[in-house]
């Protein structure tokens, strides 16, 4: 199975009521943020059989549009796996929901998501340090219970791929 890890999006700032964050939506950058993942995968040509999101709104916009521009038709799945307090016992369950499917995106938070990240590439069952930055999206090749990190890309590194591609296909002006 192909699994991608999608953290969400910018959403502002984490607010102090936990009911009312769980609302909170993608701001401008976020929206801007999905837009580069987005078409990124699409150039990649990723195909995904299930889009996996946390609940919460931040998650599930990301989900949305990073899933319009993938071109994805399914319907959009959440799970309280990808919950900000959901253990690493609760992923396992998600994926073991999922694993007929021979790609998948699961969207969530910080620290677990990058924690699940972690515990799927290590093979010795510690945890991988990393860290998925909001938007970013990391691709594993994964084989029974542990998997082999492909790739991992934030929104930064495109938007600048982007606007580099953009600047080298204008035409040169000639100074005289």
């Amino acid at each position: 199975m192909i699994l991608y890890f999608l953290r969400h999006a910018s959403a502002g700032t984490h607010g102090p009521n936990p009911k009312k964050d769980e609302k909170r939506a993608l701001d401008k950058e976020g929206i801007e943020q999905c837009g580069y993942i987005g078409r990124a995968l699409a150039a990649l040509d990723v195909q995904v059989d299930a889009i996996i999101s946390s609940p919460l709104k931040r998650c599930t916009q990301t989900a949305s549009l990073v899933g319009n521009e993938l071109g994805y038709e399914g319907k959009l799945q959440m799970d309280a796996g990808l919950r900000p307090e959901a253990g690493l016992a609760d992923f396992r369950k998600l994926l073991e929901r999922y694993a007929h499917q021979e790609a998948i995106m699961v969207i969530g938070h910080n620290p677990n998501l990058s924690q699940f990240l972690g515990a799927v590439i290590s093979d010795s069952g510690c945890e991988a340090s990393l860290e998925l930055k909001k938007g970013a999206v990391a691709k594993v090749e994964m084989r029974r219970t542990s998997g082999t990190l492909q790739w991992c890309v934030t929104p930064k590194v495109l938007r600048t791929l982007y606007e580099t591609a953009v600047e080298s296909s204008r035409p040169k002006t000639s100074r005289k």
